[in-house]
């Protein structure tokens, strides 16, 4: 489901938004890389999972105790705040805090994603601090959904010409990055990316193939920041730590 806020949910937030589909996307691919037992509920497989946005995974044979475990989380949630992490509850009676929750069977046991959300803005940030930030949004600008933070992008339209029609033909052709044309947003925007990247190959009929190759990991590097500046918590010493901190916070 979509999260229930501005920016960090759907697009239609009057009413609840549900996705379901015969797919597995690359964060259920994930593995757990830190566990965690909460009080109570020893019967939970918890953990944090290693990914760029903020998640932790729950497994159980017994739905109940998933579902009132998922509660008492998203309830601790809904009310914590850190500001060595820059999160908070609520400004100005303005909540910010949610969670995209993803739920599935696996291995004859019900499992949960729920991934932490933040829609708070600044002056400096004010599509949303955990939102893909300005650099990146020649490649990304809008919200990120369930189906992003599950890891696969859903880009605008304009890049496939903008990429691997203008982009991939001056590639090919060898143009100089100086030269590159200044109308297209993405090229303008992916000038100093591109004098870093491998020359295509000599021969005219592959190069191409490896030109796409080459736009197409680009394109996956770039969405994976835009992943970790949506998620709540760094991967860094610092994330980890307030990730910590509100898992033990939930009583």
């Amino acid at each position: 489901s979509n999260a229930d806020l501005p920016i960090v949910g759907g697009s239609i937030l009057s009413h609840d938004h549900f996705q379901g589909g015969h797919y597995e996307f690359a964060m259920a691919k994930a593995p757990i890389e830190k566990a965690w037992a909460f009080p109570g509920f020893e019967d939970v497989e918890a953990g944090i999972v290693h990914w760029p946005m903020s998640c932790i995974r729950l497994t159980c044979e017994d739905d109940e105790r998933l579902v009132e475990l998922a509660d008492k989380i998203l309830t601790a949630w809904r009310g914590y705040t850190d500001e060595s992490c820059f999160l908070f509850a609520e400004t100005d009676g303005e909540p910010h805090n949610t969670i995209t929750p993803i739920a599935r069977m696996r291995d004859g046991k019900y499992q949960l994603d729920l991934v932490l959300r933040n829609n708070i803005t600044t002056p400096e940030h004010p599509l949303g601090v955990f939102h893909p930030h300005a650099k990146l949004h020649h490649i990304k600008k809008e919200n990120i959904g369930l189906i992003e933070v599950m890891g696969l992008a859903v880009l605008p339209s304009r890049l496939k010409q903008e990429l691997f029609g203008i982009l991939a033909d001056v590639l090919v052709a060898r143009t100089p990055v100086s030269e590159y044309p200044r109308h297209c947003r993405a090229t303008a925007d992916w000038r100093h990316r591109a004098a870093s990247w491998p020359s295509p190959s000599p021969d005219a009929s592959e190069a191409g193939d490896h030109v796409h190759l080459i736009l197409q990991d680009e394109v996956g590097q770039v969405f994976a920041q835009v992943l970790a500046d949506a998620g709540v918590y760094k991967l860094d010493e610092a994330g980890r730590a307030g990730f910590v901190r509100f898992l033990a916070s939930v009583k």
